[in-house]
């Protein structure tokens, strides 16, 4: 009789995936239907780990508008939840597939339709690369600053749906301030355009701003006016060697206090440098505890490196190197990117936390990791954008062994509470998922998650829109 009942199951499972796909086909070209069970697997996750995946029925690869309505329609008229999707680079689980959904895969859709040196803008499709539209604007005099480390591959949609960031922020900002409007495909399919082309605007809500860091469970991004701003001159880049994180810390906050305001400001740890170290043969120095890189890409960048080396060298820096050219500088910012590759490597499973707290609170961070890697007997690289106070600590564990797992769970979860203790957030630029649903709800409380609901609720009255994730 049980028997009986799960291949009763299994049979009406197959018919609905049957009259999905149908429907599917009814508005989309063959090719950009997805039902191989292999192939389908391979798009039900992102970077994170620790993030439950389901799988997938279907994978949809629309190149226009109007199929990603006819997608959202089909979806809401079955009751079929959906997960959009960029490069899966992210590192939450926001991307993950549900059991029966249909993935959105937006990658096909990587048109720049319009570079305007005048307005200074740009508009692309959501599966832009970031590092495709930098180099397309930067042949018009123009720079796209937010860069994520996995800019040569994460997508503009992904960008905007985690409300990322990048190594220039401190000078520059994130993505939200570069969104100056959307065009949005609403679960029943109806498209929605937000904000504006202009410089100034301020008619109505902020919609535009709702649905950046919204992780698609609003809307699908099908279209964005990006704000672009002349291109600067190429930067100049300072390492400086510390004898402790704290030191290093020290003097992000006296180069802050005094008024510099470098193109980055980032920190790598000592077990940060020595698995770039390990993987990529650069020579980094191994001795140091922190190595913080400042750049400038001013008119005179030597001589605002040379105030802010003074800077370093007051704080207790040990060794002090401006780099000679754009080459040297290009290959130091090489290794900053290629940190959180390297700390995978370590172990080959990592846990890359994502806390931000007040640069004033930054040592106290940093010093607060250290303990929770000793207590747990861990081994956690910090990578951070000092100068946003936004750290990495990245948690390096063997996935194998269920008592390390464990610790690296917990370990993690430590550092996220020592962030909310220090007035910081969970999560600076990589987003919530599924990994930190639990902490958003601490961090914003229970009369922010109602209001969070309730938002939900009016976009997605159905909850088909990337089910499960932030709350």
């Amino acid at each position: 009789m049980i028997m009986s009942r799960i291949e009763a199951r299994r049979d009406e499972d197959t018919v609905a995936a049957g009259s999905l796909v149908d429907r599917l086909l009814g508005g989309l070209p063959p090719e950009a239907v997805l039902t191989d069970p292999d192939v389908t697997a391979s798009y039900a996750h992102d970077m994170a780990s620790f993030c439950p995946a389901g799988s997938p029925a279907v994978v949809v690869l629309p190149r226009t508008v109007e199929q990603v309505q006819h997608v959202m329609r089909t979806a809401t008229a079955l009751r079929v939840p959906v997960v959009p999707q960029g490069a899966r680079t992210g590192l939450s689980g926001a991307a993950n597939a549900t059991d029966g959904c249909i993935v959105l895969s937006l990658t096909k859709m990587d048109r720049i339709l319009e570079i305007s040196p005048v307005d200074r803008i740009a508009v692309v499709e959501p599966g832009v690369v970031n590092a495709t539209l930098s180099r397309a604007v930067g042949e018009h005099g123009l720079y796209y600053p937010p860069d994520p480390s996995s800019w040569e591959t994460c997508t503009i949609g992904g960008n905007i749906g985690t409300a990322s960031g990048g190594l220039c922020c401190v000078k520059y900002g994130v993505t939200a301030e570069y969104v100056l409007g959307l065009d949005v495909v609403l679960a029943d399919g109806r498209l929605l355009s937000t904000g504006r082309r202009t410089a100034k605007g301020v008619a109505g809500y902020d919609l535009t701003r709702l649905f950046v860091g919204s992780e698609g469970s609003l809307g699908i991004v099908v279209r964005a006016v990006l704000a672009l701003r002349p291109k600067p001159p190429g930067q100049l880049v300072l390492a400086a060697e510390f004898a402790s994180g704290t030191a290093a810390c020290d003097a992000v906050c006296r180069i802050m206090a005094g008024g510099h305001v470098p193109s980055l400001l980032e920190l790598m740890d000592r077990t940060t440098v020595r698995a770039v170290n390990a993987m990529t043969r650069m020579g980094l120095p191994e001795s140091t505890e922190a190595l913080l890189l400042a750049a400038f890409d001013t008119t005179d960048p030597a001589a605002d490196l040379a105030a802010v080396g003074a800077l370093c060298e007051a704080a207790g820096a040990t060794r002090v190197v401006p780099a000679e050219d754009a080459a040297e500088s290009e290959l130091l910012l090489q290794a900053r990117r290629m940190s959180l590759v390297a700390l995978e490597a370590v172990t080959g499973t990592t846990m890359i936390d994502d806390v931000c707290v007040p640069r004033s609170r930054l040592g106290e961070l940093i010093e607060g990791v250290e303990r929770i890697a000793e207590k747990h007997r861990l081994t956690i690289g910090v990578v951070a954008h000092a100068g946003d106070g936004n750290t990495h600590p990245t948690v390096c564990f063997d996935a194998a062994d269920p008592e390390e797992s464990r610790r690296a769970r917990e370990s993690f979860d430590e550092i996220m509470a020592l962030g909310l203790e220090l007035g910081g957030t969970i999560t600076g630029e990589h987003g919530v998922g599924v990994l930190k649903k639990e902490w958003l709800a601490r961090e914003i409380g229970p009369v922010g998650v109602e209001l969070h609901q309730a938002v939900k609720q009016v976009f997605d009255p159905l909850n088909l829109l990337n089910p499960g994730k932030l709350f």
